[in-house]
């Protein structure tokens, strides 16, 4: 018999009502993404809120949050202890175990689909997406001469995939972020995609991106095989949050293992198996 959830007074640990939503969701197991988009804020919000909630409740882990929510005492600790250094170091070593967890489960998919990309790429763009703080992605495979093709999205909005599917392949300016990417083979990091001039012009992806998509920060991974371009691993945010230096490199391992994916793929294609 499983013993009663006992919600901890809000008022004797001083938290508000956002935050004993917040704590009381992650102690159940939901990730930063999902608590976001049931409380209808942005993921960063809710580690920010999580940090302050590990400070008040002198908690440093998952697991003593649970336990403090249950009503279970916190245990004595050092006068030496710092609550908001100590609070900041838990999360962030839950977060790398997180990331760690989501990088062994990709290549445990990779390893066991057979080279089934819809199997594979969906789990990509997801553990992205929620470890990179970005509200959709797109895998876009790389044809020829900037020419691209949206082949797997994931959160992308309704009236840009739309535009996506009836683009199929289609060629990019040099000024954008795709075009930019296959010219200088590099992570292209744009802070506000409204804000450069090329949004001004006609060009039809940008609009896309911007007016239809929603999106404000962008970034677009080269996906490598040895020397050779293979595709773009793109991920957005809806609002103005520049990808930090963290970021780009979770971004980076995720195309990473994208480009794996899909050379796993055309090599058991090329055996005669089906893909």
């Amino acid at each position: 018999m499983h013993d009663q959830w006992i919600p901890v007074d809000a008022r004797e640990n001083d938290l508000s009502p956002r935050e004993q939503q917040i704590a009381e969701r992650y102690a159940a197991g939901c990730r930063y993404q999902e608590i976001a988009a049931d409380l209808h804020i942005a993921p960063s919000t809710v580690r920010t809120h999580l940090a302050t909630i590990y400070r008040k409740l002198e908690v440093s882990s998952k697991i003593e949050l649970a336990n403090r929510l249950s009503g279970i005492a916190a245990a004595p600790r050092s006068h030496v202890d710092h609550a908001a250094i100590i609070s900041d170091l838990a999360l962030s070593l839950e977060e790398a175990l997180s990331r760690e967890k989501a990088l062994s489960e990709v290549l445990r998919i990779i390893g066991a689909s057979q080279g089934d990309l819809n199997l594979v790429m969906p789990a990509i763009l997801r553990h992205a997406l929620d470890l990179c703080d970005a509200e959709f992605g797109i895998l876009f495979e790389y044809r020829d001469t900037k020419k691209f093709k949206a082949s797997f999205t994931l959160g992308i909005p309704t009236a840009f995939q739309g535009w996506l599917d009836d683009s199929g392949t289609f060629s990019v300016n040099d000024e954008t972020g795709l075009g930019r990417m296959v010219t200088q083979r590099a992570v292209i990091n744009i802070m506000d995609v409204k804000s450069e001039a090329l949004y001004r012009t006609d060009d039809p992806l940008r609009i896309a991106t911007a007016d239809l998509g929603g999106a404000r920060s962008f970034v677009a991974i080269p996906m490598l095989a040895a020397d050779r371009l293979v595709g773009a691993f793109t991920i957005y945010r809806q609002s103005v949050r520049p990808f930090s230096e963290d970021a780009l490199r979770l971004a980076q391992m995720f195309a990473a293992q994208s480009v794996i994916a899909l050379e796993n793929a055309r090599l058991i294609g090329n055996s005669g198996h089906p893909v």
